[in-house]
């Protein structure tokens, strides 16, 4: 197996060998016609629970191999503007912006020795990155064009299995039941990116006609409900489309964090500072009104895996989870 980051989580599959599957139900020929490799008959979820999201496959493109450039010569990026980043161990910081992930959702790239795979689902607010490495091969992933609870459906070219983006399980296909290994990324401003990584790499401008920098769902992380969602709302008078701090199968409101500053639980040290937009709230993201940056740390100060979902996708993909509520 490749080796991974020191820092990674590795998620528990939910059983060493899937002894059966659930019944399977009609599966639309559209999808067969679009996925020709896809095992239809290895699912760990019942297949009515997907959706069309609209675009067929590889509607919302996938970028593959992005070029990366020195932070300190990008010109067009607002302070305020959100990135993920990904710090390997061996290599620079990355930075992906979010004009540019809100439009193509994945990105297939190579930091350091992992190859990974920098995933943004704007539904869900779901920022994750991923390592492709899997039984031996490196995989490359593309957008179904299909959501399940809001959120991106993602598949490997190599089986045509299709991914759950906000659980990193595979629950169609080949690889049904199996999960990918997240990493340690984070939200952050751009300029909070080049103020503690002045040396590092940003994703360059892809070469596809996008209003890169407009946000196509202005409003969003304001509507009374979801997407595309036909869930529960979330538990505690949480609004659906608050944001929490996820981690494991906990979540912080995001809001509480912020009144705080920091919080020490669970083991855990959650820091939240001013300086970054929303990237679902105006027209224009540079204009998004105040979120905040977070990090997650262990109490020895290394980098735990998070991210920063929506509350119902939390409730959606959690519905167990821990409320880490005053």
């Amino acid at each position: 197996m490749h080796p991974v980051s020191r820092r990674a989580i590795i998620a528990t599959p939910l059983s060493l060998a899937l002894a059966a599957f659930p019944a399977v139900a009609q599966v639309p020929e559209s999808w067969e016609r679009e996925f020709p490799l896809t095992d239809f008959s290895r699912t760990t979820i019942d297949l009515s629970e997907i959706i069309s999201g609209g675009p067929p496959r590889d509607g919302i493109p996938a970028i593959d191999d992005p070029e990366m450039m020195p932070a300190a010569e990008k010109e067009g990026l607002e302070a305020r503007e959100p990135v993920l980043v990904y710090d390997p161990d061996d290599a620079p910081a990355r930075a992906y912006p979010l004009r540019y992930l809100t439009w193509h959702e994945i990105v297939n790239d190579t930091a350091g020795d992992v190859s990974v795979a920098v995933t943004y689902c704007p539904l869900c607010n779901t920022g994750m990155v991923f390592d492709r490495h899997h039984e031996g091969q490196v995989l490359s992933f593309g957008v179904s064009g299909r959501l399940r609870h809001s959120d991106m459906i993602m598949y490997d070219r190599e089986s045509e299995t299709w991914w759950q983006q906000a659980t990193a399980e595979a629950v169609v296909g080949r690889f049904a039941g199996d999960f990918l290994v997240q990493l340690p990324a984070w939200l952050d401003s751009w300029q909070g990116f080049m103020d503690e990584f002045p040396d590092g790499l940003v994703m360059d401008e892809p070469a596809w006609p996008r209003s890169y920098g407009a946000n196509p769902y202005a409003g969003y992380d304001t509507n009374p409900r979801p997407f595309l969602y036909q869930g529960e709302n979330p538990p505690h008078g949480i609004h659906p489309v608050a944001r929490v701090v996820r981690v494991g199968e906990r979540a912080w409101p995001l809001e509480r964090l912020r009144e705080a500053g920091e919080l020490r639980e669970a083991g855990l040290v959650l820091t939240w500072r001013e300086g970054q937009a929303s990237a679902m709230d105006t027209r224009r993201i540079a204009e998004g009104r105040e979120v905040g940056s977070v990090r997650v740390r262990d109490e020895e100060g290394q980098e735990m895996v998070h991210d920063i979902p929506f509350a119902f996708a939390f409730h959606a993909f959690h519905p167990d989870g821990e409320w880490m509520v005053d």
